[in-house]
């Protein structure tokens, strides 16, 4: 672990708060949470503190807090929209709250838990009047006003704001310039309308605009409106625009972005969005330098759920430390893909964005795409198979010889004028460039989890216990091997590099790889141990010691004959039983004990009743679980009625024919 102060004093502060968790272990309940903002103007502005259980307020603590979640409180506390989110650093010995580091907004109620000390204190603005509902970020939604005299939210009508009006809104809302302004994009209103607003664009609330008496609007044009995001981001120092050390503006001052939670790594995943947003190619690599400049610090998980930077800016900057620098690809792109290394190709050329047709590309073409963007060979391309897209079709024919680096350095035809026809919008799957296994048990759908970055197989850090079955169900089914059905953190108390991964990520895509986090330098001793559901390889399924015959895709048997079948699997664990099941007249549904991986099951006086499917299905106790595999293919089994007719019977005794 990197011996950075900032580093230094978060892993102080969360292992204080782990030993506070570890000896109270005090969750809250959604029934139990109760917020207040004391030593504010208003009910709507102050410090946050939490009811506990027993009746007693405590403060809640400041790290990891951003609007995004701030916003949860104030809908809470019935205010408007997070204007502001602010720590207030004093460290005490004291009763409080923690929120926990991969806490997701929709889920805040169940996020707390109590802790013996605070570090610093949450400061939380609420509008008091105005706020923007059921839209993609704290800067879009239906507008909704609370007046002082009814204190009830109500929409207002798009005819009764202007853009001078728009201006005003945005501006208390802590967000830019209006964008746009329309009506019902974000629903129909649900609220009542209230009066017009005739304002003159330098107030700083609504409600201190001048306004005529209430109206009512016809349905559906309760006014929407877009703010812009007020913050905004760069790459600097770097040979292109889609290249260089990320820089973010924020409260109007540009500075570097931290890059040392531990809690929140930075990712692929979440770096995509910043290339995205610069209107650049996919995120390729991210790499980091050391600054002794004062930086902003962003949550990357709550990137991947807004398309506002501003929602997603954390209450404590650093100073020192390492900073994020990133390259996203210049002129290459996969789009609305499971993964960063999936989905409908685009081409970017002429400053602007442009679908590609299947029949244009061969495996040079794609061998070359899917190393400009950093992942492995080509594996599936498809037209298609991601969407069709807006983007108009690109004019050119790539021709690579599939040793480029990028795209554009391949030579290429024109096709002026060409068109994809319908479903051809090439869409590519490249590999992963890492991998993900589990090791140390018997089977491969259990054992300790570790992925491969980087070129380097690593175990996977889990310091804080973060990893829950949600997230270990995402590994069981990256491996085939259904979901998790057991999840823990272990410790060997031996430090080693390990890889650190966003669980906030995993559970919120399916591209398990682009959520490992971008840093290499950590050395921990926690582990996370994975037992999936497919844990057990499926059983096979055998004829013997009887007179029978191979006959097309099953067995022949003589009437009245004994006949064994047998049931095995791979050795993994000692012991265990097979269930040997039919479906057949009269249906079977036998068990034996497992002998040396194998059961045998002694059928007599074999019957026109015997004819049917057999199957076997292996069943164990392990991990203190029981643990049953699927079922074996099929073993037919049809009956001939005399030694002769083993050798002369032709196909009449399959199911449906006339001759048994």
């Amino acid at each position: 672990m990197r011996l950075d102060m900032d580093i230094t004093l978060l892993i102080i502060s969360m292992s204080f708060w782990m030993q506070g968790l570890l000896a109270e272990k005090n969750n809250t309940s959604v029934e139990s949470v109760h917020f207040r903002l004391v030593g504010g103007a208003s009910h709507c502005h102050g410090d946050l503190e939490m009811k506990r259980q027993d009746g007693n307020w405590n403060p809640v603590e400041g790290l990891n807090w951003y609007r995004k979640l701030g916003n949860r409180v104030c809908a809470e506390l019935d205010c408007g929209s997070a204007v502001s989110v602010r720590d207030r650093n004093q460290y005490l010995v004291i009763d409080s709250w923690w929120i926990r580091p991969e806490c997701h907004e929709s889920e805040l109620r169940d996020c707390f838990e109590s802790s013996s000390s605070l570090f610093s204190s949450l400061e939380l603005s609420c509008s008091d009047s105005v706020r923007l509902v059921h839209g993609s970020s704290l800067c879009s939604g239906r507008l909704e006003v609370r007046s002082n005299q009814s204190r009830s939210w109500s929409s207002v009508c798009e005819g009764h704001l202007d853009l001078l009006g728009a201006q005003v809104v945005c501006r208390e809302l802590g967000c830019g310039a209006p964008g746009l302004l329309q009506g019902a994009h974000y629903g129909a209103a649900e609220a009542p309308v209230v009066q017009t607003f005739q304002c003159e664009g330098h107030e700083s609330a609504l409600l201190d605009c001048g306004s005529s008496g209430s109206q009512i609007c016809s349905s559906g044009t309760a006014v929407d409106l877009t703010c812009t995001d007020p913050d905004d981001v760069r790459l600097v120092g770097g040979a292109s625009r889609c290249n260089g050390t990320v820089q973010l503006k924020h409260h109007g001052e540009w500075r570097y972005m931290d890059n040392s939670y531990v809690t929140d790594p930075w990712t692929l995943k979440a770096a995509d969005v910043i290339c995205h947003r610069l209107d650049c190619g996919s995120a390729v690599s991210v790499r980091e330098s050391r600054v002794s400049f004062r930086r902003w610090s962003i949550s990357p998980t709550c990137l991947l759920s807004t398309s506002t930077l501003t929602d997603c800016v954390k209450t404590d900057p650093r100073t020192g430390g390492t900073t994020l620098s990133l390259t996203c690809s210049d002129s290459v792109r996969l789009v609305h893909g499971s993964s960063r290394c999936s989905g409908r190709l685009e081409v970017r050329s002429d400053q602007s964005w442009s679908s590609v047709c299947e029949e244009d590309l061969d495996l040079n073409d794609t061998q070359v795409v899917c190393r400009e963007l950093g992942c492995g060979p080509p594996g599936l391309l498809q037209g298609g198979l991601y969407g069709e897209g807006e983007a108009p079709v690109w004019t050119s024919e790539l021709q690579c010889e599939g040793n480029e680096s990028a795209v554009l350095d391949c030579r290429r035809s024109s096709s002026a004028g060409k068109t994809c026809s319908p479903g051809t919008a090439a869409g590519l799957t490249c590999s992963d460039p890492g991998g993900v296994r589990l090791v140390g048990q018997p089977s491969r759908c259990a054992g300790t989890l570790e992925m491969q970055h980087q070129g380097q197989w690593r175990p996977v850090g889990d310091h804080f216990k973060l990893w829950d079955l949600k997230s270990g169900s995402a590994v069981c089914q990256h491996l085939d091997c259904g979901s998790a059905v057991s999840v823990n953190t272990t410790d060997d108390s031996t430090d080693r590099p390990v890889w650190l991964v966003s669980v906030p990520c995993v559970k919120l895509t399916s591209g398990l790889m682009d959520c490992v986090g971008l840093d290499d330098s950590y050395n921990l001793s926690s582990a996370v141990d994975v037992v999936c559901s497919d844990l057990l390889p499926q059983p096979n399924i055998s004829l013997s010691d009887g007179v029978f015959e191979v006959y097309q895709q099953g067995f022949r048997v003589l009437v009245f004959s004994d006949f064994t079948i047998t049931c095995s699997v791979q050795p993994q664990y000692p012991g265990g039983s097979f269930q040997l099941i039919s479906d057949t007249e009269k249906p079977l549904n036998l068990t034996l004990p497992a002998v040396n991986h194998s059961a045998h099951f002694l059928l007599s006086a074999m019957g026109h009743a015997h004819r049917g499917n057999y199957t076997c299905v292996y069943h164990v106790d392990i991990y203190n679980r029981s643990f049953s595999s699927s079922q074996s293919p099929a073993l037919y089994l049809t009956v001939g009625d005399s030694v002769t007719n083993l050798n002369h019977l032709g196909g009449a005794d399959r199911p449906g024919s006339a001759h048994i």
